[in-house]
């Protein structure tokens, strides 16, 4: 019974600390206050512990725990006293707590912003990152319950835990006294915590997909007897695909004497299963679900493939079964792909896993593969597995994920994951929604500075069963985010394809210069032109004529490759027909034997459909046949013969070409897309036989293969692309700095909002507020002085000096002077009650026009800056020409704040009107190094305080010297959440 006093020291429960955590091994445990109700739970937890755990917690043997301990460990005020624990099945792993102190290191209250902390974590899971991520929550906790800095003492001996305070990254000062390391630390995030955190979240998320892709044995649970059924295909594809571990078929409708199904092990449950099960493949119904959950919870699966639909996609009521099952499966520490997922595949030679529902394996190959929707992602699997999509040459997948409704796992893990796996160099991701875009921006600008991004993202609102955090941002503006991170963004799924099979076979071109030869004049000057309209610099194309052999196609190649003044090479080709034609073969020789030089430049043929070629080209990248085999016995009984993979119909258009010169290293400064990749032949197996390494001795790493495309459109916009991006992974190696501007005054800016903060939480300020705080960062705005009568006119411009100008600032009129509302160059009194009167009879009575007088600025050109504080997508500050170039069509750049110098240049000149800014027809060059450093002040401005939640700087007149800021708004909030900034954590159901 809980007496007055416990009822008292029970406090409003934080719910909002709770959070799942992913480890450092992969698995997931969940984080959460302690309460009054868990003194079983600690107790029980505590008896876990051995005595040397105990002795470091407490300095002393300290075999159990009082009752008087229990109830301190167990009551807290979740303001000066605050315990966290890691649970994983309900049950506690791991404990934090701090307790606030004041001088002398006495208990205290606020505004005492000190407190201790300690941690005790269960011997079977030290070593798994517990403690360092409750040690990122406890000290969120504290800085949201006013505490600054932490306090901690350690016995010398206890190695472990002085490591994660010490690799935590916090400012820390170290002393010992009295046989005690004590260490003291700052709580403010730094440069180097936020890095430590944010790689830990790397390779945590990293592991729990490679377990989810490398499993060492796979439950498929709901295998019926009889042929056909989700269950059973998923089966017979992983049987087919040749998976290397323990393969197990579970149904719980199995009659007790059953055995075997298609010769795998069958079993009722998962607990019936005799050894480990890392993978299990859920397809029973999903009322079905929470019980196969449990099951494979309590038998230490660690991860589940979904196929079940039924869920958020269905409605409210699945929307609510798809958070439970979430819930459900993290408590066991599982981590989930789908519900109403297509599945996972692994081509790598050691796994050979195919627990999806796509019938053949894909070859093995360097590119991984992401796509949220099944139908996407067989698109996209039989395009890259038969014909690349229509792109001759044969290339293979080193990974697939379908996440289906993305309820766990997400293109985020996956992308962790393909980071720093070696056996992908090529990343293509099919995105209907972003969960995370500020992460996925964060994760993407990583992941592009090592290896190829190419990314189609959906233009339409997210599928039903995604959980989509809201974002005001037009698509065109996301996109043009993920272009800034190095991602490369394609429109269709056929350029998705096509831009992945030239990043990788190719390598990056050291730029944009374009040679194109090739025995059809009208093909060439195709290329020509897609290559100007692609922004390329193409060289004229060289004729070969029809009658070219191949030797002269080697001649012509070869020249062009030795050009210093060409960076890449088209080659176009058409069947030619008659005596002395030449073969397909002997061509598809003489292209490969004239890339071996290439020295870094990539190389790509544009061909009409041509019988053989295709053909030709993968046998020329084959140096020995590939070998037949039977597949060893996967499930631990004897050999049995692998079943074919189905082949291509007649009709079907054949493999598609590839070419494979030997390894050479790159020259000059062209940039490898990533790891040397290397893509199978593509040699039909005969019927009845499946290989063992489809990677013949040519296609090793280290091998190039020249991709064909069979329009050139598709050619040029897939080296468009590769050109963009090269350019973007050089320029990303300095990608510039943030300057200092000694007139800026940040501590009185902040000043400054916290008063007006304190009217209300959302403020758009006036015009003195407005023209105060962007002062303070040394942006001026010319002054405007309301003119409700024709005497006031005349008297502000009296104040402020002829010439002027007239504007009316009513909401239809503003910032329209191509409707008639602004009078400029008025150089006297008289013009100025002309003026007035002609806008007064035009348009209404001044109460309706709102005029203002402005004193007139220097001529030039007229633009829009704005910056933005979007909930998902984080700060964003945008530039464009004002009126209709930005309005009408969209002609705006945009750049990620806290903006550089370099991004502050590059947003100036990337937009389709900056020839305005430069001298276009004869005009004069104005001030974009006045324009830039707008930019720079107005990204430190909301930067530095996230209370600005946006800015709108119209227009900013850039005149030959100078720039004149002739209006302004500014609106003020308190600042959204930063979940980048806060303690590692999983989406919330």
């Amino acid at each position: 019974m809980q007496t007055p006093a416990d009822r008292q020291d029970r406090h409003v429960y934080p719910s909002h600390w709770e959070a799942d955590i992913v480890l450092r091994d992969g698995g997931t445990a969940r984080v959460r206050p302690i309460t009054v109700d868990d003194a079983d739970r600690l107790v029980s937890f505590y008896e876990q512990v051995s005595d040397e755990s105990k002795y470091y917690r407490f300095f002393a043997p300290y075999p159990r725990l009082s009752a008087k301990d229990v109830h301190r460990f167990t009551h807290h005020d979740f303001v000066d006293r605050v315990g966290l624990a890691a649970t994983i099945g309900g049950e506690f792993v791991a404990t934090v707590r701090y307790d606030r102190i004041g001088p002398g290191g006495l208990p205290a209250s606020a505004p005492a912003d000190e407190a201790e902390v300690a941690f005790l974590v269960q011997d079977a899971h030290q070593g798994r990152g517990v403690a360092s991520a409750l040690l990122e929550h406890i000290a969120a906790v504290a800085r949201e319950r006013g505490i600054r800095r932490f306090a901690a003492e350690v016995l010398p001996a206890n190695n472990k835990m002085i490591k994660v305070f010490t690799d935590a990254g916090y400012t820390q000062q170290r002393s010992f006294e009295d046989g005690v390391v004590r260490l003291e630390f700052d709580l403010e995030p730094t440069d180097r915590s936020v890095a430590v955190q944010r790689a830990r979240e790397q390779r945590a998320e990293a592991r729990s997909v490679r377990r989810l892709l490398t499993p060492g044995s796979v439950a498929v649970i709901g295998v019926g007897r009889a042929p056909g059924g989700v269950g059973r295909s998923v089966l017979g594809n992983l049987r087919d695909a040749g998976f290397t571990g323990r393969l197990y078929a579970v149904n719980q409708a199995y009659p007790d004497d059953l055995k075997e199904v298609d010769g795998v092990p069958a079993h009722r449950s998962v607990r019936d299963i005799d050894g480990p099960v890392d993978l299990a493949v859920v397809a029973v119904p999903a009322e079905q679900v929470p019980g196969v959950v449990t099951d494979c919870g309590e038998h230490g699966v660690q991860g589940l493939v979904v196929l079940a639909a039924g869920y958020a996609e269905s409605g409210p009521d699945g929307r609510e079964r798809q958070r439970e099952l979430v819930r459900h499966a993290r408590t066991y520490g599982m981590r989930i792909i789908g519900p109403n997922a297509f599945g996972v595949i692994n081509t790598a030679a050691g796994v050979r896993l195919n627990a999806s529902l796509a019938p053949e394996m894909p070859r093995p190959g360097r590119i991984g593969l992401f796509a949220q929707s099944g139908a996407i992602g067989i698109a996209l699997l039989s395009r890259l597995h038969r014909r690349g999509g229509g792109v001759t040459g044969t290339t293979g997948v080193s990974t697939f994920v379908s996440s289906g409704n993305r309820a766990d796992v997400s293109g985020n893990d996956v992308l962790q994951y393909w980071y720093d796996d070696t056996e992908t160099d090529v990343v293509l991701m099919y995105l209907e929604s972003i969960g995370n875009p500020r992460k996925f921006t964060r994760l993407s600008r990583r992941t592009a500075a090592a290896k190829p991004l190419v990314v189609v993202q959906s233009a339409g609102s997210a599928p039903q069963g995604h959980a989509v955090r809201a974002t005001r941002l037009p698509h065109a503006t996301v996109s043009a985010l993920l272009r800034q991170a190095g991602v490369i963004r394609v429109d269709t799924i056929t350029e998705l394809v096509d831009a992945g099979l030239l990043l990788a076979r190719q390598p990056l071109p050291a730029g944009p210069r374009v040679a194109i030869l090739g025995n059809s004049e009208s093909l060439g000057l195709l290329t020509y032109d897609r290559c100007l309209a692609e922004g390329l610099r193409p060289a004229p194309p060289l004729d070969l004529t029809t009658t070219a052999t191949p030797a002269d196609f080697h001649r012509a190649l070869s020249q062009a490759l030795a050009d210093d003044t060409c960076d890449a090479v088209v080659v176009t080709a058409i069947p030619t027909i008659g005596e002395g034609a030449v073969g397909d073969g002997e061509l598809a020789e003489a292209l490969r034997s004239a890339a071996e030089g290439a020295h870094g430049k990539p190389v790509l043929v544009v061909h009409v459909e041509l019988g053989g070629l295709a053909e030709a080209l993968s046998a020329a990248g084959r140096t020995a046949p590939q070998p037949h085999v039977m597949a060893p016995g996967a499930f631990g009984g004897p050999q049995r013969p692998r079943t074919a993979t189905p082949q291509p119909a007649a009709d079907t258009p054949p493999a598609a070409p590839t070419v494979q010169p030997p390894a050479s290293p790159s020259a000059g400064s062209a940039v490898r897309p990533g790891a040397a990749p290397a893509v199978p032949g593509a040699a039909r197996t005969p019927p009845g036989a499946v290989t063992e390494d489809v990677r013949p001795p040519a296609a090793q790493p280290g091998s190039r293969l020249i991709p064909a495309y069979p329009a050139a459109e598709r050619a040029v916009r897939a080296l468009a692309e590769a050109v963009k991006y090269a350019q973007w992974r050089r320029e990303s190696v300095d990608p510039g700095k943030v300057p200092e501007y000694d007139d800026i005054d940040e501590k009185g800016a902040a000043e400054l909002i916290g008063t007006l903060l304190e009217r209300g939480e959302g403020l758009t300020l006036g015009t003195e507020e407005t023209c105060a705080l962007l002062g303070r960062y040394g942006i001026p705005v010319h002054q405007s002085l309301p003119s409700p009568t024709p005497e006031a006119a005349v008297s502000a411009a009296a104040d402020l000096g002829y010439p002027v100008a007239l504007k009316a600032t009513a909401p239809h009129l503003r910032h329209r002077a191509d409707l008639g509302g602004v009078r400029l160059d008025l150089a006297d009194e008289g013009q100025l009650r002309r003026a007035y009167a002609e806008l007064t009879e035009l348009f209404g009575p001044p109460g309706e026009l709102r005029p203002v007088v402005q004193r007139m600025a220097p001529r030039g050109v007229d633009t829009v800056v704005r910056a933005v504080i979007d909930p998902a997508a984080g700060a964003v500050l945008s530039f464009g020409l004002a009126g209709a170039a930005s309005q009408l069509l969209g002609d705006t750049a945009h750049r990620l704040v806290p903006v550089t110098d370099r991004d502050a240049t590059s947003l100036v000149r990337s937009i389709r009107t900056a020839p305005l800014l430069f001298g276009w027809r004869g005009s004069a060059p104005v001030d974009t190094p006045a324009l830039e450093e707008l930019l720079l002040r107005v990204s430190r401005l909301v930067d530095d305080h996230p209370e600005v939640v946006a800015v709108t700087l119209e227009p900013v007149v850039v005149a030959r010297h100078g720039v004149s800021v002739l209006g302004a708004t500014v609106r003020l909030a308190p600042p959204p959440a930063r979940d980048d900034l806060g303690p590692r954590t999983l989406p919330a159901y």
